[in-house]
């Protein structure tokens, strides 16, 4: 779905002329809403941001939601993308799916008015997640001074699939295959054209994600189609030197998943329409590895991020960007294993030199971790900062009951710090101590100042410098939070000398 930019505009225009979200009605193009309000907090759960993907609609760009009469219930999630089944970890569990899962949930405090908006979009694979999981619950956000929006994108398959038939049944310049990516897209769109009535300001938009969430988000900086639907960006263990497959991989991937249920290679579009959602979830086979997602379909992705950012063609707006010291913990559970640093061939030893006099097991957990996330984040960081400022960060902080027992902050777990959540998680209360509910304060703070300025200022931390390569000063955030230099420069460096070579 692309909405004339003009229109967009007139729209928003419209929009900033409604009531601000002093109650819990508020109108949206498809309709009136009715939200749910708490402790000075309006929240609008479920509204749909496009119409479902369905029947002749799967496997095809988003189209607008419909009209609807009266007023709609908004007091609870919609449904899960389809997704695996799986356990809490990772903040939620899907239990209720469907494919029926374009929506998007929104929070403002009472009295909003032209408030910055701040767009969350979810990790998990791309495979697993949604917007409505526990963990990002947005109503301590929205207290900060934000208007705070989760949304759903197609998982699986269903969000990430090509296929000849599919191919030639579109139209010569319909974006094809990155059917969640394009749903990103659509869900900004509706942001820019409605949230002005829930109190946000569509020309002060952030976006930030983590994960697969902040990978899109790296698409997104520099994708020409995600142009103007937001002002500020915030990757977290985003990475940012993917290197997407093409479409006649991904076209044979297809066969070969759809293959699974029983389907020839000449399968019709109207045969792959047929399979159940059940049949095409479990397609998708293995959950391992990181490389599912994003792929240049040669129409609305046409390159490979790593190349549009040295090339400076990125989207030039305020970037903070980072990853976590233990990065690794979710590699390996992905079934990626030290083996994949063979890739620097003879050049391995040299690497194992830079880490210094530490156990193997140990060098490998911080490798991985530094190739797939960190050293990319730095890059990134060095590629923007002579346009809009970027800034970098290093997340080292364990709670206070887990130190000395975890090697170090695993993949994701800043998230309930930044969202505050701590209390919406299946844990003791008293298992969260007040030094670490102190850092969380720490920590959203900064991120809620970065989507109000452009610029992060933490409440209880030093000055937060913009990066430059040559000065070399990131926020690293721990018990001690401060400025320092990026923690194993000397193997960053090499590092990324060998991973430009093979993206480029």
């Amino acid at each position: 779905m692309h909405w004339p930019r003009a229109l967009i505009a007139f729209l928003a225009l419209f929009a900033c002329a409604t009531p601000a979200a002093a109650q819990s009605l508020v109108r949206v193009e498809s309709g009136q809403v009715r939200g749910v309000t708490s402790d000075g907090v309006h929240a609008f759960k479920g509204i749909p941001f496009a119409a479902p993907p369905i029947g002749a609609l799967r496997w095809r760009p988003p189209a607008p939601a419909a009209h609807w009469d009266g007023v709609r219930d908004a007091s609870d999630y919609g449904p899960a993308c389809p997704q695996p089944a799986r356990d809490s970890r990772g903040g939620g569990r899907a239990d209720v799916q469907s494919e029926d899962c374009l929506s998007l949930n929104i929070w403002a405090h009472d009295g909003a008015r032209n408030m910055p908006v701040m767009v969350w979009i979810h990790g998990g694979g791309h495979r697993v997640g949604a917007g409505s999981f526990p963990l990002y619950d947005g109503a301590a956000l929205a207290r900060q001074g934000v208007v705070l929006v989760t949304i759903n994108y197609r998982l699986g398959l269903l969000g990430y699939f090509a296929h000849p038939s599919l191919t030639a049944e579109a139209s010569a310049d319909a974006p094809l295959g990155n059917y969640g990516f394009m749903d990103q897209i659509a869900a900004l769109e509706w942001v820019q054209r409605n949230i002005a009535a829930f109190g946000g300001d569509p020309s002060r938009v952030t976006v930030f994600g983590e994960s697969a969430g902040g990978a899109s988000i790296v698409y997104l900086l520099t994708s020409p189609r995600a142009r103007g639907l937001f002002q500020g960006a915030i990757v977290q263990s985003g990475g940012g030197l993917q290197r997407p497959g093409a479409l006649a991989e991904h076209e044979r991937d297809g066969i070969e998943a759809m293959a699974r249920l029983g389907l020839p290679a000449n399968a019709s579009a109207a045969d792959l329409r047929a399979a159940t959602t059940a049949q095409v979830t479990e397609a998708l086979g293995t959950l391992e590895g990181l490389g599912f997602g994003e792929f240049i379909d040669g129409r609305l992705i046409t390159e490979a991020p790593a190349r549009a950012f040295a090339e400076g063609r990125a989207a030039d707006v305020p970037l903070l960007i980072g990853a976590n010291d233990n990065e690794a913990n979710v590699i390996t559970s992905l079934g990626v294993t030290g083996s994949a640093l063979n890739v620097l061939g003879p050049r391995l030893p040299q690497l194992r030199t830079l880490y210094g006099d530490v156990a193997e097991e140990e060098f490998t957990r911080q490798a991985l971790g530094d190739a797939f996330f960190v050293a990319p984040a730095a890059w990134v960081a060095a590629q923007t900062a002579s346009g809009a400022p970027s800034y970098l960060y290093h997340f080292t902080y364990v709670i206070e009951r887990r130190r000395g027992t975890a090697p170090g902050a695993n993949h994701g777990t800043e998230i309930p710090f930044i969202f505050q959540t701590w209390d919406r998680l299946p844990i003791p209360p008293a298992f969260i101590t007040r030094q670490d509910r102190a850092f969380g304060e720490i920590i959203s703070s900064c991120w809620v100042s970065f989507a109000r300025t452009g610029a992060p200022a933490c409440n209880g931390a030093p000055a937060w410098p913009a990066y430059s390569a040559s000065a070399d000063r990131l926020m690293l955030f721990g018990p001690n939070t401060n400025v320092a230099p990026q923690p194993r420069r000397p193997a960053i460096d090499f590092m990324l000398t060998q991973l430009t070579e093979r993206t480029r």
